[in-house]
């Protein structure tokens, strides 16, 4: 290389860059102060207990009708039932053992229990 070409790269290294740092110019830009914004702290995870004689009783509901040959759609349905009043995680938790899914999947299928009882017509 030429003197004139290495000292033409050079300044182009120089203006695309921050001389103290040696960051580009540019990296702080996104940010106020040149600083990375502050994650929020995780959620703690909650603690779920399966313990209670309504849980209990709708994973052993779930568990027979898989022993029928029933589908895990069926045991699921039928679980829902019975413990729809208590939070999610809780329910999805409970689909797994009952109606032995995934984790995903007991997911999926609390959404999907939750959707159909909301359109059903409230019995009086």
């Amino acid at each position: 290389m030429t003197k004139a070409t290495t000292k033409k790269s050079e300044q182009e290294s120089a203006a695309t860059t921050d001389n103290a740092s040696g960051l580009p110019a540019n990296a702080g830009a996104a940010t106020s102060g040149g600083t990375t914004p502050a994650k929020e702290p995780a959620t703690a995870p909650v603690v779920i207990d399966l313990s209670k004689p309504v849980i209990k009783d709708a994973i052993a509901k779930g568990l027979a009708i898989i022993k029928e040959g029933k589908t895990k759609a069926d045991a699921a349905r039928a679980m829902y039932d019975t413990i729809k009043a208590e939070p999610k995680e809780v329910i999805v938790a409970a689909f797994v053992q009952g109606a032995t899914l995934t984790e995903k999947g007991a997911l999926t299928y609390w959404y999907n229990c939750k959707r159909k009882a909301a359109k059903a017509p409230k019995q009086a």
